[in-house]
């Protein structure tokens, strides 16, 4: 369709809808070429259609490839938390093709990640009252009907390991810390690939206590937990011959006479001190645990943690991409494709020198953040800078998804405000095309 073909102004690009009257509603697919725009234009299909209980895509005489992305943009879009609702509304969702054969294998492919995402999904949209540090640990022992081991380290374990970062911000609530490990031993002999994932299932602020406005999101603070344990579900169920491993730092961030407080000395997992500046910050304590001790116990072949970690990154990107650190160049751009590749997508952002020279501390090896009311400070680079002490030598990737979390725009595959699922599908397109050939080692 032409510029101005239509009055409204309506040019038919991919996702583009146009109501003409109450019920009858155009979807613009002019251009469409790759499978992300076709997601978009299966995404805007369901969103036009509304409360349908039934909607039909119509993917008669389009390539396999885009007809198999018509339907997972619509299942994207389709998803929606109701587990706690009295009434639901189911959906059904069929697509119309020439030959249904031919889809049958890539979309086994495509139903895969689809499981992982809608899984990470439901997890981030549980109320923190329903996932405590616990009952997640519990709702991720179900994957192991899909092969994949689960380990919960708890209290006892996480204080014989020295996880100093990990207890003290679980330490001020009733529901004590996790450290979850996720395997996934894949078809061949290799180093795994480790996902990181900031778990915490609501965060207050501890004593440097939030501000009521905006709290109740908070549940959403274990997304990056949630995106790792999604994306083993994919690997899973697409029978992925790459070894993977997860590990989850799983807790609450209370307030309480047991909470830990700013001025605070931690020792870490890996025997350096920490000063604790901003319980606030918690993010990057829990994660700093974590990486040391999947790079210890697994030496896998990169490290990739994904975490809501700063709103310095969201300051920067905005809703539109997520942050992206690293300390290898050829890992950061595999990283960025597949993003770019899903249409979960990256921006790389610096470590500088300064940076880690900001973190040093008079009483302790470093410290975990700078204070505050020194004017804006790149937050999300001193994180990126602390994590980095932690990962060693190993290639490491850190994906700040704070800001893409939720779908908070049109560019997201999901209803405005309900989680978006980030990092599942990146990470399952990672593997795929990063770390699945056993003679690339």
């Amino acid at each position: 369709m032409t510029e101005g073909a239509h009055p409204s102004g309506f040019r038919g690009r991919p996702g583009e809808v146009l109501e003409l009257s109450p019920g009858e509603r155009w979807v613009g697919a002019e251009g469409a070429s790759s499978p992300h725009d076709w997601e978009r234009v299966g995404a805007a299909c369901i969103a036009a259609a509304g409360d349908a209980g039934r909607v039909a895509l119509d993917a008669r005489g389009l390539p396999v490839a885009c007809g198999v992305a018509l339907a997972t943009g619509g299942v994207l879009r389709a998803w929606r938390f109701e587990r706690l609702k009295a009434k639901k509304q189911p959906r059904r969702i069929e697509l119309l093709v020439d030959e249904p054969a031919l889809l049958e294998a890539p979309w086994k492919r495509a139903a895969a990640a689809l499981a992982g995402a809608a899984f990470a999904r439901e997890l981030v949209a549980e109320p923190g009252n329903h996932l405590t540090p616990g009952v997640f640990a519990d709702r991720l022992k179900a994957l192991r009907k899909d092969g994949i081991e689960v380990t919960v380290l708890g209290r006892k374990d996480l204080r014989r390991l020295g996880a100093g970062g990990l207890l003290a911000v679980g330490q001020g609530s009733a529901h004590p810390p996790r450290l979850l490990v996720l395997r996934w031993k894949g078809g061949f002999k290799a180093p795994p690939v480790a996902f990181i994932g900031k778990g915490i299932c609501f965060d207050t602020g501890g004593i440097s206590i939030k501000g009521a406005t905006g709290m109740e999101a908070m549940r959403a603070d274990m997304a990056g937990a949630a995106a790792c344990a999604g994306a083993m579900l994919a690997l899973a169920r697409r029978r992925s011959p790459c070894p993977a491993v997860a590990v989850l730092a799983i807790a609450e961030n209370a307030t309480s006479g047991m909470a830990y407080r700013p001025g605070d000395v931690l020792r870490m997992m890996n025997g350096r001190s920490v000063e604790v500046v901003d319980t606030d910050a918690e993010g990057r304590l829990v994660l700093a645990d974590a990486l040391h001790f999947a790079a210890r116990r697994f030496r896998p072949q990169a490290l990739l943690d994904l975490a809501t970690l700063t709103g310095s990154v969201v300051t920067a990107l905005g809703h539109h991409r997520a942050g992206l650190f690293g300390n290898d160049a050829a890992l950061g751009t595999a990283v960025a494709a597949a993003g770019e590749v899903v249409g979960e997508r990256l921006w790389p952002l610096p470590i500088g020198e300064r940076h880690r020279e900001d973190l040093k501390s008079d009483i302790a090896d470093l410290r975990q953040c700078l204070p505050a009311g020194r004017g804006p400070q790149p937050d999300a680079s001193h994180a990126a800078a602390f994590l980095r002490e932690f990962a060693g030598a190993l290639p490491w990737a850190h994906l700040d998804i704070a800001g893409v979390d939720s779908a908070e725009t049109e560019d997201f595959l999901a209803a405005k405000g309900t989680p978006s699922g980030f990092g599942v599908r990146l990470l399952d397109a990672l593997v795929e095309r990063h770390f699945e050939d056993p003679h690339r080692l």
